[in-house]
């Protein structure tokens, strides 16, 4: 699962790149697909990317600095803050889109439509066992 996801991710940051957007890392993007469309909390980005909040937060900066996200206070806590995707984040989403059902494509040609149905029905079902913030 690793493999066919890691060639995924490649092609879909690979395309972002080829679309003119070179001023992103792979660190970056991997954080940066992890924003919630409301915004997310820092530490839930680092738990969902499976990094520490000190490297979370230093890419975040990074981001920050690029205009992808941009921190805001948080409606329902006042002492937090969320990481929100800018609209210069959000024009990349088409680009990313496009090479994730480009790969999809490639994967239901070669496995046919059955199979890939089942495997996108296993892949939900073990994400429920599997992605604490599935839940």
């Amino acid at each position: 699962m690793f493999i066919a996801y890691r060639a995924m991710e490649n092609r879909a940051f690979d395309a972002v790149v080829a679309a003119g957007r070179d001023d992103i890392t792979m660190a970056q993007a991997k954080l940066l697909q992890r924003v919630n469309e409301e915004g997310s909390r820092l530490g839930e980005l680092a738990e969902s990317a499976q990094v520490t909040k000190q490297t979370a937060g230093y890419l975040v900066d990074q981001l920050e600095a690029a205009g992808y996200v941009e921190r805001r206070p948080d409606p329902n806590d006042a002492r937090a803050r969320l990481v929100c995707l800018t609209d210069h984040a959000c024009s990349i989403r088409p680009v990313a889109d496009a090479a994730v059902a480009e790969v999809e494509a490639e994967w239901a040609a070669h496995l046919g439509g059955r199979r890939m149905a089942q495997l996108r029905e296993a892949l939900a079902r073990l994400r429920e066992i599997a992605d604490p913030s599935a839940k």
